[in-house]
């Protein structure tokens, strides 16, 4: 993947970055640089084709330079807003095709949630989660991705989402009970 050294969270700088680059966009490369890998991420769980991911990013940044004159900063990071134009650019891109949004997981994530020390478990386990997560609603699907995957907090997610932070908090609970019910249910099959 390109950009491999960047982080999460915003840059300690970003507020005077994304001003120099509303009045010189030659000074978006450095909020380019910080936040490409980690869209990248997320826009390929959601294509989990690497090509289309890069055309779908740079797609994302292009929008984002584009409308850098109208971004307003309310307290919430400079990625947030870039994770809503990706959820926005993919969510089209998959209805031009007519398709359902795919997700596709990164093992190594999964395997920190389920914390089983008998690996045929585990890897059990895995296998039980992917499934449920596909028998999700695309906002639920995408309200666990950003929480669990992408460390957001509430206020973020519900940012990305355009929803109330009391109305991320809600489906986020109901959406791990429904996870939860699904366990109860094939475990005891």
């Amino acid at each position: 993947m390109a950009n491999e050294g960047s982080k999460t969270g915003p840059l300690p700088n970003e507020g005077t970055l994304i001003a120099e680059a509303k009045s010189d966009f030659r000074h978006f490369e450095p909020l380019y640089d910080h936040y490409y890998e980690q869209i990248f991420r997320f826009v390929y769980r959601r294509a989990n084709d690497e090509a289309m991911a890069a055309d779908l990013v740079s797609q994302v940044f292009f929008k984002a330079l584009g409308g850098l004159k109208n971004y307003k900063y309310t307290g919430i990071p400079f990625g947030a807003w870039l994770h809503r134009i990706a959820s926005n650019e993919v969510k089209k891109y998959y209805r031009s095709k007519g398709t359902k949004t795919m997700f596709s997981l990164e093992e190594g994530q999964v395997k920190e949630l389920i914390a089983i020390e008998d690996e045929e478990e585990k890897e059990y386990q895995l296998n039980q989660l992917v499934a449920f997560l596909a028998e999700l609603e695309e906002e639920e699907l995408l309200v666990v991705e950003l929480r669990f995957f992408e460390d957001k907090g509430f206020k973020e997610i519900a940012y990305i989402l355009g929803m109330r932070e009391s109305a991320v908090k809600m489906r986020t609970y109901r959406t791990l009970d429904k996870l939860r019910e699904l366990f109860k249910l094939r475990i005891n099959d």
